[in-house]
């Protein structure tokens, strides 16, 4: 803790005494917008391919469009050090996973998302009710969190209390130590865990604690320039136009919809029947232009990698494919694995080509997921519908509020084909955008070497009505 301690007062002082001449041009100078980050599950993370991607980075990226200029991310190991990039005049701001704290020499942006603090702890641990009871346990935290500092004052009141701040020790890699029993408590917000306990659902909340804040960016404490008044106005428009909201449902708001059995029976499965499948997933990638895992992901939620599966309404396979979809791909026999996953691979890349150009990725693939279930005449009669309502009907966002409406007489009487389970088309679609996060963390990603041949197709596959 006095290590910590000292940092903090270094930055501080650091920021004091550096001369100005040695701090950056202003964003219009220098023609690009420097960010100070993180690696973060949430806020800012990296693939395998080297691709960017998260909550705070796409939100950037729009900011910088509003600015007509490219973001800059300089990664530091941790938020100490982003933090320390700003003091210092080395970014001109800093977006990393950020809780509020007016108590160093920093401004702040309106709040991006609310956040809370709770421990977590496997669920064989002791059970917490109340301060006392972690006399003699401890605490790990990432270094610079608002919940470290938190866990200081805890101290005070707690003396047996030991606290842990690892070295350039990220949320999700404390969280991970502590699922196979190398930490006791970690200290981290509702969002991070949720993340975690996707893939360890030995994993459980411990402990509230008592502190909320909010996710913000920090400024040079200087508030009266041209990029905090537009840091201002982009976040207002931001929050009106529901950008926040639509970036926060990308990368979490589906993430707590699975339950530990899901969870933990979806992980005994990737190990007891994946590994007989993922050539056959890897071979549907390379015919479709499909992340393997994708397909991985759509199979499990239609049949949990049951080759013989058969549902009441007569579909089958591990695909789930109607016999006249199957005729139509040339599939000759659904309860065979590698035909049915061909198959359901190349019907799920039509469907997807068959959006609308003006539908972007992600949402392009959850519509397709959810015309999958439904059929694109009924995925085309919702977009319709959504139209009506003055939704935005490229956008899974909207859509997904939308499509639930098809089973309502007052929506279902305008569709040619009349009532749909919009409802669990949603459904679908969310667990399968949870399957997929998952396997994207477990499994690699296949690039394929040579351009296998393709299954021939006979006349366009298509299911339900034309629509309106």
């Amino acid at each position: 803790m006095r290590a910590f301690l000292l940092v903090i007062l270094l930055i501080t002082l650091g920021g004091c005494k550096r001369p100005e001449t040695q701090r950056i041009a202003d964003f219009r100078s220098m023609g690009e917008l420097r960010v100070a980050t993180r690696p973060d599950a949430i806020s800012y993370r990296s693939d395998a391919a080297g691709i960017t991607s998260g909550f705070e980075h796409d939100l950037l990226l729009k900011l910088g469009e509003r600015l007509g200029m490219p973001v800059r991310f300089i990664v530091f190991p941790d938020a100490t050090r982003a933090l320390d990039a700003v003091i210092q005049g080395k970014a001109h701001l800093a977006a990393a996973g950020l809780g509020r704290n007016e108590r160093l020499p920093l401004a702040w942006s309106a709040p991006l998302r609310d956040v809370d603090y709770v421990l977590v702890a496997r669920t064989d641990t002791p059970v917490i009710a109340d301060e006392g009871d972690l006399a003699g346990r401890t605490v790990s935290a990432r270094r610079g969190s608002l919940a470290a500092e938190t866990l200081a004052h805890m101290r005070k009141r707690v003396p047996r209390l030991n606290v842990h701040f690892p070295t350039n020790a990220g949320d999700q890699h404390l969280l991970e130590q502590a699922a196979q029993g190398n930490l006791d408590l970690v200290a981290t917000d509702r969002v991070h865990f949720a993340f975690a306990a996707q893939t360890s659902p030995a994993l459980s909340i411990a402990y509230d604690l008592p502190v909320r804040s909010a996710i913000a960016w920090a400024l040079p404490p200087d508030r009266d320039n041209e990029l905090s008044r537009e840091v201002d106005a982009f976040l207002v428009e931001a929050k009106a136009n529901d950008l926040l909201s639509r970036l926060a449902d990308r990368y979490f708001g589906h993430i707590r919809r699975l339950n530990d059995t899901d969870v933990t029976s979806f992980l005994a499965r990737v190990q007891a029947r994946l590994p007989r499948y993922r050539k056959h997933f890897q071979e549907a990638q390379a015919d479709t232009g499909v992340d393997w895992r994708f397909l991985a992901a759509l199979a499990y939620q239609e049949s949990h990698w049951d080759p013989l599966a058969t549902s009441w309404s007569g579909v089958r396979g591990i695909m789930m494919l109607t016999s006249e979809t199957a005729d139509r791909l040339g599939v000759s026999d659904r309860l065979e694995a590698r035909e049915s996953i061909l198959g359901g691979a190349r019907y799920f890349s039509m469907l997807r080509e068959q959006l609308p150009a003006d539908i972007p990725e992600p949402d392009r693939s959850w519509m397709a997921a959810a015309a999958y279930n439904l059929g694109m005449g009924h995925m085309k009669g919702a977009r319709s519908i959504a139209l009506r309502l003055g939704k935005d009907n490229t956008s899974w966002w909207d859509m997904k509020t939308v499509l639930p409406l098809m089973s309502k007489p007052e929506y279902a009487a305008r569709l040619k084909a009349g009532a749909a389970r919009g409802g669990e088309a949603v459904i679908m679609a969310e667990n399968i955008r949870n399957y997929h996060d998952i396997l994207l963390r477990l499994e690699p990603p296949y690039a394929p070497t040579l351009q296998l041949p393709r299954l021939k197709l006979g006349a366009t596959a298509t299911t339900g009505s034309d629509g309106y």
